[in-house]
């Protein structure tokens, strides 16, 4: 792991002291039966230390790596004194290997190659052992700071650091990690699941990367549970996807609460356009099954007939005033010699007919300016 050399436990202590909100003095660790628990939307810091930066998910606080690689002291520090209050062995844990002289080299799995004799579910297996191999991440730290609200190729060059550092991850670093893994397989298309639940008191967030090919859906992920991340390409509607993942959040006694589809993700990596994420939101607990699945069924429908658009991909020149003219407006000093030519030139026939002609063949709903 990428970090500072080892300190001393007095210095660890008292970056504990320092290094968290005050919204987790209230610290509680919840018991019982737990299930996955993931980051939400990073909340707005601003004028905050790095130390005081802070997500809380099912009334137990993770904290975020926000100042990238290699690891800076203080996010190592309050990382290993999260660790210590945490760990059944606690202290004796830590001192032990911190101050270990020797420790086993750290396992880098071999990220997976594509080759076309490979069919589908092949590869989307290769992709999920490699993420398998880089293990959960059980630090009460996230390694890399996934904003959701960030255009995706800046998170695509997220993804090429997660295999760079090989480090654990979490199930919104997967959802990140799966879309770079399957960029290339333009077959198989992409969009995130979100879940919010609620056991003990507590609410609990959790995303995978749902996945569609051949009229099956899948889903790539990581979760602490094993029935809590990947499936197969075995489901015929998404609303099977999504019911099979209630049943088993049920086995741990988490009541649903909302699930959040969003839309295709391209596989350019380089589109400077941010994920939709929630495009379709279902409140579990307002909804029979039966609604639930005609919502399902038909945001499923929508996808695989591609008429779904993001929101953030609009042009922002279509929500100008109807009726506004796209042509700057002309200033009133303006030649009778130019005017009588402008209208000459608008009442020949070609430029009428290519008039129409010239604005249905912009692509993506973009107009030029002219």
């Amino acid at each position: 792991m990428t970090g500072p050399s080892a300190t001393s436990s007095g210095s660890t202590a008292k970056s504990s002291r320092h290094g968290r909100s005050k919204s987790s003095s209230t610290y509680c660790h919840t018991t019982g039966p737990a299930a996955e628990s993931s980051s939400s939307t990073a909340a707005n810091n601003t004028g905050r230390s790095s130390g005081e930066e802070e997500e809380k998910d099912g009334g137990v606080p993770f904290f975020v790596n926000r100042t990238g690689f290699p690891i800076d002291t203080v996010t190592w520090d309050r990382m290993w004194s999260h660790v210590t209050r945490v760990h059944p062995d606690g202290q004796e844990m830590v001192d032990r290997i911190r101050n270990a002289t020797h420790l086993p080299k750290h396992f880098v799995p071999s990220v997976p190659n594509f080759k076309p004799s490979m069919s589908v579910p092949d590869w989307l297996h290769a992709v999920q052992n490699y993420m398998r191999n880089l293990q959960y991440n059980h630090t009460g730290t996230q390694f890399f700071e996934i904003k959701k609200t960030r255009p995706l190729s800046g998170l695509m060059e997220t993804a090429r650091e997660m295999i760079r550092e090989s480090l654990p991850i979490k199930c919104l670093e997967a959802v990140i990690l799966g879309i770079y893994l399957t960029n290339g397989l333009t077959s198989v298309e992409r969009f995130p699941i979100s879940f919010k639940t609620q056991f003990s008191g507590h609410h609990f967030h959790h995303v995978v990367l749902g996945v569609y090919c051949n009229g099956r859906y899948g889903t790539l992920g990581m979760s602490r549970r094993a029935d809590l991340m990947d499936r197969s390409l075995s489901f015929r509607t998404l609303s099977e996807l999504v019911f099979d993942f209630e049943d088993s959040y049920r086995r741990y006694q988490h009541t649903m609460k909302k699930i959040k589809i969003g839309l295709y993700v391209p596989h350019n990596p380089h589109v400077f356009q941010p994920i939709e994420w929630n495009y379709l939101v279902i409140n579990a607990c307002k909804q029979g099954r039966e609604d639930m699945r005609k919502e399902l069924e038909k945001h499923g429908r929508d996808m695989r007939m591609k008429i779904l658009k993001s929101s953030s991909a609009q042009s922002p020149i279509k929500e100008r005033t109807r009726g506004k003219s796209l042509s700057p407006r002309r200033r009133a000093g303006s030649s009778p010699q130019r005017r009588q030519h402008v209208h000459r030139r608008d009442k020949s026939p070609a430029a009428l007919d290519r008039k129409p002609a010239e604005l249905s063949t912009l692509s993506d709903g973009y107009q030029i300016r002219i």
